[in-house]
C-alpha cells in the first residue's frame, strides 16, 4: 500500500526540498506545499517512468558492449573513408527494414542506443506493433546481410539480457 501512496520516496523528498530551497523559506506553508507537491508529482508521472530493468544475462551484457565497441570503431573508419574519399563510395545509402522479435522496452532502448551511437546508422522509425525496424544505413550492399547482422549480434544478445 505504502508503494501506491509513495512511488519514489527519494524523488518525492527531493522536489520537496527542491521547492523549499527554490522559495528560500522553511515556513509551514511552503513545507506543506512543498510535501504536497512531492507526494502528487510521483503520483501523477508513475506512468512515465519506465518498467524496471532486470538484466538476466551479465556476460551477455559485457560481450554485447565488446561487440558494439567494436563495430562503432569499424564505423567510424567507414565514415572517415566515406568523407575523405567520397569518390570511393561503395553504394548508396538506403533504408534497411529489420523484423524484431525483441519486445521489452528497455531492450528496444538499448537498440535504439546501439545504432544511434554507430557511424553510418539511424533508427529512423519503429512499426506500432514494435515488430519492425526501419534502420537507415550510409552504405546498402545487401540489405538482408545488414538485417540478419543486426539480428544476431544485437538484438538476439539483448533478447537474452531482457527478456
Amino acid at each position: 500500500m505504502m508503494h501506491r501512496l509513495l512511488p519514489a520516496p527519494l524523488l518525492s523528498a527531493s522536489l520537496c526540498a527542491l521547492w523549499l530551497l527554490l522559495n528560500h523559506s522553511i515556513a509551514l506553508g511552503h513545507i506543506l506545499l512543498g510535501a504536497l507537491l512531492g507526494l502528487l508529482i510521483p503520483l501523477l508521472t508513475r506512468g512515465l517512468r519506465p518498467l524496471p530493468v532486470r538484466v538476466r544475462r551479465p556476460g551477455a551484457a559485457l560481450k554485447l558492449a565488446a561487440r558494439v565497441m567494436h563495430d562503432t570503431t569499424v564505423s567510424n573508419w567507414n565514415v572517415v573513408r566515406f568523407l575523405l574519399f567520397p569518390h570511393r563510395r561503395r553504394h548508396a545509402a538506403n533504408f534497411v527494414y529489420i523484423p524484431l522479435q525483441l519486445r521489452d522496452p528497455n531492450g528496444l532502448a538499448v537498440l535504439a542506443m546501439i545504432v544511434c551511437i554507430t557511424p553510418g546508422t539511424a533508427w529512423a522509425e519503429i512499426s506500432r506493433d514494435r515488430s519492425m525496424l526501419m534502420l537507415h544505413v550510409l552504405e546498402v550492399d545487401d540489405p538482408e546481410k545488414i538485417a540478419q547482422y543486426v539480428k544476431t549480434h544485437y538484438e538476439r544478445p539483448l533478447m537474452e539480457i531482457f527478456e
